[in-house]
Formats: structure tokens, C-alpha cells, sequence
């Protein structure tokens, strides 16, 4: 009994493992995202009938694959310890909700979420994900840098252009808005050239605050996601050569010169006590 389901464990893992099913499940997870664009447009009877059937045979496959990957999984508990695993359990559950009723709505929109499945299927979007994951604490840091020289700038303009434009800058909040548009530089300079006609000399006020946010701040966080990604790739690099993927870097030639020196002095000194 033991060796039967020891079997079907193993046939599971190679179904799991296969290529061509990764591509099937690509594949379906495209199609439902198809699907899902296509239910938006205005469509004959006879048509929404088979998309219903379509969408109904997407559900029945993806509950499928995610008991196929339950399955071959070595350790039951493991499994739910993979956050991509719990991802896509609740959005295949999140699917099978019926969709009459009150939760139509709901359905519906558990129902867009299933494209989101494409990510965890390719693992190059995972590692996107999982280096973004990882910057949101220190690019946490640069955002709120960031909103303190918004919240600098804008009481600033509000205290020196109200009086010009009551709806741009009438207090700091509406300021905070205006100068996001500048950031976005979203027609921008016909903020500044309002100004301008009252305050000459206005412009300044408008390039320091860009030179702030796009290219300082802005430079950073991407700056960030780039190290972050960076890291990403090595561990990732670490695991397919069979090395150690703690998270620590790889060992530099000074590095390992150093141990070299150090272990060459060990050695003399366990040499020299043995003669003495």
C-alpha cells in the first residue's frame, strides 16, 4: 500500500515538474485572462453560453493543478509554508465560489485575480516579486524622506501663491496634489508661469523641487529595486550551482587571500609547537 502511494506520489511529481505541463497551465492561465477581456464586451447569447462553459472548465483545471501540486508535494505542511502556494490555493478557492446570487460581484472579481497566477507560474516574475518584496522596507525610508520635502514644499506655496490661485495651493493638502502634478510633470509649467507673473523669480521654487523628487529621489528608489534585484539573482545563482543561498555574498579574492595568510600562520605556529 505504502509502495502504491509512493508510486502515484512520484507521478505526481513528474506531472508537476514537466514542462509540458507548466506550459499547459501558462497557457490556460492566458486564456483565462482572454476570457475574463472578452465577458467586457457586449456578446450574443449563444456566445456568453460557451464562455460560462469555458470559464467553468478553467475552474475544474486550476482546482485540478493545485491538487496535483498538493499531492506530489513532499511534506504536506511545507507546502502552505510557500507563500506562492497559499497564493494560488486562495485564488483557485476564491474561483470556485458560485456566481449567482449575491456573489456575483465577488465572484467576478476572485475571478480577475486568477491572471495574477501568471507570476507565480514563470519564475523570472517571481523574482521581480520577491525583489520588490524585499525593497518595499528600505524604499519605505525614501518615501517618507520624500513626503517631507513635499510637505515642505507645499506649505511653502500655499503660504505664497493662495492669493494667486486659491485652487491650486488654497491650503496644504490641495498644495500636496499640485505639486504631485508637478513631480508627474503633468503640464507643470503652466503652474509655474501662473506664479511667475506675481513672484519672477517663482521658478526656482519649482526646479529645486524637481530636481528633489525626480531626479534624486526617484534615482534612488530604482537605485534600490536594482541592488535589491541584484541580490536576488545571486542567491538565485547560488541555489542552481548547489552553493550555500543564506543571502551572503560571495567571498572576494582579498577574502580568500587573507584566509589563505591566515591559515599559512596557523600552520606555522601548530609547526613550531611541535618542535619546541
Amino acid at each position: 500500500m505504502t509502495l502504491s502511494i509512493s508510486l502515484f506520489q512520484n507521478q505526481l511529481k513528474r506531472i508537476d515538474s514537466s514542462k509540458m505541463f507548466q506550459g499547459l497551465v501558462i497557457s490556460v492561465i492566458i486564456i483565462s485572462a482572454l476570457l475574463i477581456g472578452a465577458k467586457t464586451h457586449d456578446l450574443p447569447t449563444q456566445v456568453i453560453t460557451v464562455l460560462a462553459l469555458l470559464d467553468m472548465g478553467i475552474t475544474i483545471f486550476f482546482a485540478v493543478e493545485i491538487v496535483i501540486r498538493y499531492l506530489a508535494s513532499d511534506s504536506k505542511k511545507q507546502f502552505f509554508k510557500n507563500g506562492w502556494n497559499i497564493f494560488d490555493s486562495l485564488i483557485v478557492i476564491g474561483s470556485l465560489i458560485p456566481a449567482g446570487g449575491s456573489g456575483v460581484l465577488l465572484a467576478r472579481l476572485l475571478r480577475v485575480f486568477r491572471v495574477l497566477r501568471l507570476v507565480s507560474m514563470v519564475p523570472e516574475l517571481r523574482l521581480l516579486i520577491n525583489a520588490l518584496l524585499k525593497a518595499i522596507p528600505r524604499m519605505g525610508y525614501i518615501a517618507l524622506l520624500m513626503f517631507v520635502i513635499f510637505y515642505i514644499y507645499a506649505a511653502i506655496g500655499s503660504i505664497l501663491f493662495s492669493d494667486i490661485n486659491e485652487f491650486l495651493w488654497g491650503d496644504v493638502s490641495i498644495s500636496l496634489l499640485t505639486l504631485f502634478r508637478v513631480a508627474t510633470f503633468e503640464d507643470w509649467t503652466d503652474v509655474m508661469y501662473e506664479t511667475m507673473t506675481v513672484y519672477s523669480m517663482s521658478w526656482i521654487y519649482y526646479i529645486t523641487f524637481i530636481f528633489f523628487t525626480a531626479f534624486i529621489f526617484l534615482n534612488m528608489m530604482v537605485g534600490t529595486v536594482l541592488e535589491v534585484m541584484a541580490d536576488e539573482h545571486e542567491i538565485e545563482r547560488a541555489k542552481s550551482h548547489g552553493e550555500s543561498a543564506d543571502g551572503g555574498e560571495p567571498a572576494s579574492r582579498a577574502q580568500i587571500e587573507q584566509l589563505q595568510a591566515q591559515v599559512l600562520e596557523l600552520k606555522a605556529l601548530i609547526t613550531e609547537k611541535n618542535k619546541t
